[in-house]
């Protein structure tokens, strides 16, 4: 096989399948830095939106109406667990909007952790519009309805005042107008964009850079709170932790990862072809440890902490709990600068 950037899904001594992947790594001028595959390929954002939506909740006054804290800015940019603090969190949200949990657009669904899902089975816990990993972010959407007078019915909805406010920062931060994006119904009911890998890997390096006010307290807010935008296991988690904020990692639904690196101003976005959600972390990893290879970033990958360690190689289990293989990644970054 060429070199091209890959996660190997490993069985024994055979690779049984594998997972291709695309990347940009951008700088905050719009330089590429480096890239695999397709860097210029179209897809969706998703949920590695989440930072440039949130963005309006403070700029407009929202969050400090409704005197969000740095713990609900974060949880605006999470795609959580549904653990309990992210649950907590979000109620406090909504009581400070002075909403009910009907007022969620976000419907139900199985929590990203499975220990999180096996308890609420276990115990008999009803899963509500609050679990939903978006609920952050959709609390967010409603205090900006609130704050500029607009219906709260209907937020979600594409044609929504809400939505047309979070379209012109996501046309701000890519530089993409919006008569050139695709655009679709994401899982939780808001409008999702579809963006050249490239676009997104410069909104980040712009977020890894901006010295704008409201960006500013939204990356202190993810550098602050690792736990909330994700959780217990989950990388990006793990990454904000393992480098205290150096590196803030946003994953996206479909095999999306992108990751912001402030102190090198820079902008990564990687897509797995197949969207296998599994894989995009080891590639994720793969894309700094090259970067870090060639200086642009400082990680030690042979110190790092085990927490950090444990995602380069994921384990595939039997139903007997045997590890039986692993995922991967292989191949090179083509470096342009």
């Amino acid at each position: 096989m060429s070199d091209q950037l890959r996660v190997e899904s490993i069985r024994g001594d055979l690779v049984e399948s594998v997972h291709q992947v695309s990347v940009a790594v951008v700088d905050h001028a719009g330089r590429l830095v480096a890239s695999a595959g397709e860097p210029e390929q179209v897809t969706f954002w998703r949920s590695a939106a989440k930072p440039f939506q949130a963005v309006a909740v403070v700029a407009d006054g929202a969050a400090d109406r409704f005197g969000f804290d740095s713990r609900e800015l974060a949880l605006t940019c999470a795609s959580h667990s549904s653990e309990t603090a992210h649950i907590q969190v979000t109620e406090s949200m909504l009581r400070k909007v002075g909403l009910g949990e009907q007022a969620l657009a976000c419907g139900p669904h199985p929590p990203l952790s499975t220990q999180v899902y096996e308890h609420a089975l276990r115990h008999g816990l009803s899963i509500t519009p609050r679990w939903s990993n978006c609920s952050g972010k959709h609390v967010g959407m409603l205090a900006l309805a609130l704050t500029h007078g607009w219906p709260v019915d209907g937020y979600e909805r594409a044609s929504h005042p809400v939505q047309q406010r979070l379209l012109v920062e996501i046309e701000r931060w890519t530089d993409v107008p919006a008569d050139r994006m695709r655009f679709g119904v994401d899982g939780c009911t808001v409008v999702c964009f579809g963006l050249p890998l490239r676009s997104m890997a410069l909104a980040y390096a712009r977020f890894a850079a901006s010295a704008e006010p409201p960006m500013v307290r939204l990356r202190n807010a993810m550098a602050a709170h690792p736990h909330l935008i994700a959780g217990n296991g989950r990388i990006c988690t793990d990454l904000n932790e393992a480098t205290s904020g150096a590196i803030i990692a946003k994953v996206g639904a479909d095999g999306i990862h992108c990751a912001a690196i402030p102190a090198a101003g820079l902008g990564v976005a990687v897509k797995v072809a197949d969207g296998d959600m599994r894989s995009s972390g080891p590639a994720l990893l793969a894309v700094l440890r090259q970067l870090a290879d060639h200086r642009f970033v400082t990680l030690d990958f042979d110190r790092a902490p085990a927490n950090l360690v444990r995602h380069i190689e994921l384990p595939t289990i039997n139903t007997r709990s045997a590890v039986t293989g692993s995922l991967r990644a292989r191949g090179a970054l083509q470096f342009s600068v």
